[in-house]
């Protein structure tokens, strides 16, 4: 089983201006901090029309509750791939190394009248018997959260 996750992110600016922003490292990294990481290194490769972004993070699992902080311990790590092949479309990876879950799917950048809509549209999997969708529920929640952050993060970076 799985679960999806798919949610809009909007920015009122020009689609280049977000595919610059997330081609940015110093972007990638405000969106960290503010996505409460504890310690961070994102890379970055190839430019706005194609690139490889790769972010690994260290987060607290604070609010994390208690039925799963035993499976994932009082911090976490979180490997996040994109490959932008285009300007508008990249397939994500997010990998949580030495647990039994991963998210699969895609960003799109869709432009309408001077506004840029991403959408992230994720499959969410978990491999661990008997709590499975419990645990898949859980991530969707928090990877919300943490796309909502984004979000924020963006507005006020394109707002500069």
């Amino acid at each position: 089983m799985s679960k999806r996750l798919q949610q809009k992110l909007v920015y009122e600016a020009p689609l280049a201006d977000v595919a610059a922003m997330l081609a940015d490292t110093a972007f990638r990294e405000e969106v960290c901090r503010n996505q409460r990481a504890t310690s961070y290194d994102v890379s970055i490769e190839g430019d706005a029309t194609a690139r490889t972004v790769r972010i690994q993070m260290d987060q607290p699992t604070d609010k994390v509750p208690s039925f799963a902080k035993k499976i994932v311990g009082e911090s976490t790590t979180i490997v996040q791939t994109e490959t932008w092949t285009s300007t508008e479309r990249g397939d994500i990876h997010v990998s949580i190394p030495g647990k039994p879950g991963e998210m699969r799917g895609t960003a799109t950048l869709v432009e309408k009248d001077g506004v840029t809509t991403e959408t992230v549209d994720l499959e969410i999997t978990v491999k661990i018997p008997l709590i499975a969708g419990k645990i898949e529920e859980l991530l969707a929640k928090l990877l919300g959260s943490a796309l909502r952050a984004e979000e924020r993060t963006g507005k006020a970076w394109l707002a500069r």
